[in-house]
Order: C-alpha cells, then sequence, then structure tokens
C-alpha cells in the first residue's frame, strides 16, 4: 500500500483555530474532508498545491454534513476540481443539489450582508457529481478505503469516515468539540448540541460508535487530530447526560423561560468542567466559548420545545 499522508487546513473560520478542513492523499488521488465556507477554497487549493497536485487528482469532496461551517464551500470548491465527485449522506445530498433552503435560512437569521461575509456564495452543484451514500457504504482513494458510518445525534443527516489506513476516524461534528486554545492544561471537550436534531440518546451511541472503531486517531473538525479518544469520550457521555436532564427539565417551564434556563445551567457547567481541567477561563476563552453555549442552549430549547408541543 503507498503511504498515506493528510493535511489538516486551518480554515480560519471567524478565527483561527475554530474550524478544519483535512486533505487525504493516496498515491496519486487525493479526497477533502470538508470544506468550510467559500471563503476558506483558496486554503484548500493551496494546500493541494503545496502537496504537489493538480485540481484533476482530487477524486473526491466529502461533507459530514450541511451545517454551512461544514458545507458551506463545496460549490466553490467542486468549481475548482473538475473531476471530482461530492460525497454526502443521503438526507443531505438534496441540499448541495439544491441549497436554497439552506441559504433562505441562513439569510433570515444572518442577514444577507453578514451571510455573505461568513460564508460567501453558495450555488446549486450538478446532481451529477452529487453521489449519496449509505450507511456502511465504502470507496477507494487510490489503494486506501474510506467507510462511511451513519452517525445521529447532532444531525440528522451526519456521518463519520473511517480511514483503516491511517487508523483514524473523520469525526465531523459527532465527536465533540476539541479547541486548541482551551487544551492549555487538561484535555477540555464538549459536544455541540445546536438546532434542531440533538438527540441525547443517539448522540450517546454515535460516541461510542467512534470509540469501537478501533482508530487510534479522531479528526475533528473543531478542530484536529486527537489521540486520547477513551479521555474525550467520558467527557462527552458526561456533557451529553447533563444536556438530556437540561431538556426534560425544560419541557414543563414556560416557554420564555427555557432557554435562558438553559443557558444559565450551560454557563454553570462549562465554568465547572474547565476548573476540572485545570484551565482558568480568560475573556478571550469566554468570547470563544459565548457562541457554541448559547447556540447549545437553543438546541436544547428546541427539542424541549418540540416534546412540549407532543
Amino acid at each position: 500500500m503507498s503511504s498515506p499522508r493528510l493535511v489538516t487546513i486551518d480554515c480560519e473560520y471567524v478565527k483561527p483555530g475554530l474550524a478544519a478542513a483535512y486533505l487525504r492523499v493516496q498515491g496519486d488521488e487525493a479526497a477533502f474532508i470538508e470544506t468550510n465556507t467559500a471563503h476558506a477554497v483558496p486554503k484548500l487549493l493551496a494546500a493541494l498545491a503545496a502537496e504537489g497536485l493538480a485540481p484533476e487528482q482530487v477524486r473526491w469532496v466529502i461533507v459530514t454534513h450541511v451545517h454551512l461551517d461544514h458545507a458551506g464551500g463545496a460549490s466553490a470548491l467542486m468549481r475548482a476540481l473538475p473531476n471530482a465527485t461530492l460525497l454526502a449522506h443521503p438526507r443531505a445530498a438534496r441540499h448541495l443539489v439544491d441549497p436554497s433552503k439552506l441559504v433562505a435560512s441562513a439569510e433570515a437569521v444572518y442577514g444577507a450582508a453578514q451571510f455573505e461575509k461568513l460564508y460567501g456564495t453558495i450555488e446549486p452543484i450538478d446532481a451529477g457529481r452529487v453521489r449519496s451514500l449509505d450507511d456502511g457504504a465504502t470507496v477507494s482513494l487510490g489503494d486506501a478505503t474510506l467507510r462511511f458510518l451513519h452517525t445521529r445525534g447532532h444531525a440528522n443527516h451526519h456521518f463519520i469516515v473511517h480511514d483503516p489506513a491511517r487508523e483514524a476516524v473523520f469525526t465531523g461534528d459527532t465527536f465533540g468539540l476539541v479547541y486548541p486554545r482551551l487544551q492549555r492544561a487538561r484535555r477540555f471537550a464538549f459536544p455541540s448540541t445546536s438546532p434542531t436534531d440533538f438527540d441525547a440518546a443517539l448522540a450517546h451511541a454515535s460516541v461510542d460508535l467512534v470509540c469501537s472503531l478501533g482508530a487510534r486517531r479522531a479528526l475533528l473538525t473543531h478542530f484536529g487530530e486527537i489521540e486520547d479518544l477513551d479521555v474525550v469520550a467520558a467527557q462527552l457521555h458526561r456533557w451529553l447526560d447533563l444536556s438530556g436532564a437540561l431538556v426534560d427539565a425544560a419541557v414543563p417551564l414556560d416557554p420564555a423561560a427555557a432557554e435562558p434556563t438553559i443557558r444559565a445551567r450551560l454557563d454553570e457547567a462549562m465554568a465547572r468542567a474547565a476548573g476540572e481541567a485545570g484551565l482558568t477561563l480568560d475573556a478571550e476563552d469566554r468570547a470563544l466559548l459565548e457562541l457554541d453555549i448559547a447556540l447549545n442552549a437553543q438546541g436544547l430549547a428546541h427539542v424541549a420545545a418540540k416534546r412540549r408541543a407532543a
């Protein structure tokens, strides 16, 4: 087997150290795993060139799910790679072929100007260049094999990519957030429970699936390569237990009170977890965590609201 090569690309989404994409090379073929946004595409193409590879040598572009910090750059990247096929979860593929609902939803949240600043232009991708992958599907990359496993809990259209040649698994958001800035003491990991598909039981099962693969390394979109999968998994399971309990407690609350109540509990839990990791959060740390805590609270409140309505 030819030697597997991997390049971690900091997409500098909002700031450095928040979101990565990966260039995986095997022999004379390459794949990108995650695209980040249209603004990141020049960085991805520069990494390809630095490896001595031409755009024509990229066989696959892979997105773990269609949240825009993972797949927002897919159409721009595909335009630059004439021979590539885009691989996606069956529930994600249609949104890559026709991104109008994704764009409209995001523009409604951010406004058109801020959307452009964050994500750039997102265009439809020819359906003939998009391939849906069922759970357990495999594709070849050079003389290596990549295997795709569906993982729910964060998003219903999410998969992970098992790469046995590197004893690795690309986890998207399934295996939490491990920001480099917050690793200056002991390991500090937490999950993403952002709207709208969080399910605590399925998220627990997906974490366990990652660990069951026997991979030595997990490659997180947020952020980078880690080897202490057991330590991260234990932290994620604790957070997921808390997240499920917060949803349960929020169901009987007045809808207006649910999100602020959850947010306050998450703030407390984050401070406590940081202390347990030997980490004193400074102003920059708190600013880094602000968006994730807010999104996590929104996601849990959304689940509570659906249960309340049911």
